[in-house]
């Protein structure tokens, strides 16, 4: 995620603490929130798609959804 827009979340939440927010800006925030955790959970399954696991006898494995 761009940094102006990770910077634009902490000011609206910054700013939700210590004056209400516009309607606007409560949908601005709403949107950006859900495009950062999209993104989180795309790079943690990514991290885990390429993650495998190995056992005693020295045999890896994907892991897999169970």
């Amino acid at each position: 995620m761009e940094k102006a827009k990770i910077e634009r979340i902490n000011y609206l939440a910054k700013k939700a603490k210590t004056a209400s927010l516009t309607a606007d800006e409560l949908q601005e925030q709403k949107l950006l929130r859900e495009e950062y955790v999209a993104e989180i959970r795309n790079n943690l399954r990514t991290q885990l798609d390429n993650t495998y696991v190995v056992d005693e006898a020295g045999n890896k494995r994907k892991l897999r959804e169970s």
